[in-house]
């Protein structure tokens, strides 16, 4: 029976405000389908969000494995959208799952269609500048992950009613080489945007709207920062 696969959540509908028919209808755009891609596609497909589509542009490679759950050793070499498809497809066959193999650059319209949400799972400013552009004119809302070794940071992004991603990170930057991250703390962030992306797609839960929830590992600390809009940001200020 359909129903059996989201028992457990449906037992929260009467409550939690939880809406299993809600999740079914929605459209989730996942951007990256790495380190956070991986879990928060996971746990997205098994909700059973209606459509998902899960963007990237790289081969897996085996320094990936340590924290890209959707990926194994046997498929190397293989692009990361087509095993991650082969993946939720056989953990969730009653939903739709679109992989785009692409660059998020410019205009990401065509590749976010018509979702209801962005998953920001991303490593590259620029391609996040691209789809904070979008939210901003689409008022489509991101939910922002970010990790650093031990450490990982969320926030809920909905403009124009909360600070845009570039009020949060107003200069473009870029690392000198990899970055380095613990793959518990790439599971820990990504799962907690699924958990972002399922009380926004429900109505129900508190959501991190101008807040950034910092949670470090290495000292089992947690913090919330309120955030503000810049009215002089370049992207949503004015």
């Amino acid at each position: 029976m359909k129903n059996d696969r989201y028992i457990r959540q449906i037992l929260l509908e009467k409550d939690f405000g939880f809406s299993q028919e809600r999740l079914g209808r929605a459209t989730v755009f996942i951007a990256g389908a790495g380190g956070l891609g991986s879990p928060a596609a996971y746990y997205l497909a098994a909700a059973g969000v209606g459509k998902i589509i899960i963007c990237d542009n790289d081969d897996i490679e085996i320094s990936n494995l340590n924290r890209q759950v959707l990926h194994s050793t046997g498929r190397l070499g293989m692009r990361k959208t087509e095993s991650a498809a082969a993946i939720l497809a056989d953990l969730n066959p009653e939903i739709i799952i679109k992989p785009k193999d692409a660059l998020i650059s410019g205009d990401p319209a065509e590749l976010i269609e018509d979702a209801d949400l962005i998953i920001d799972c991303l490593d590259n400013i620029e391609a996040r500048y691209a789809i904070n552009d979008y939210s901003i004119r689409t008022s489509v809302p991101i939910v922002h992950g970010g990790i650093n070794g031990y450490a990982g940071q969320i926030s809920f992004i909905a403009p124009p009613e909360t600070a845009c991603l570039r009020c949060i990170f107003p200069e473009s930057f870029k690392s000198e080489g990899p970055i380095p991250v613990i793959g518990a703390t790439a599971g820990i962030i990504g799962s907690m945007q699924a958990m972002e992306a399922i009380k926004y797609l429900t109505c129900s839960g508190e959501l991190l709207k101008n807040q950034l929830y910092i949670f470090d590992g290495f000292t089992n600390e947690s913090e919330k920062l309120q955030l503000e809009k810049n009215p002089d940001c370049p992207a949503c200020g004015g």
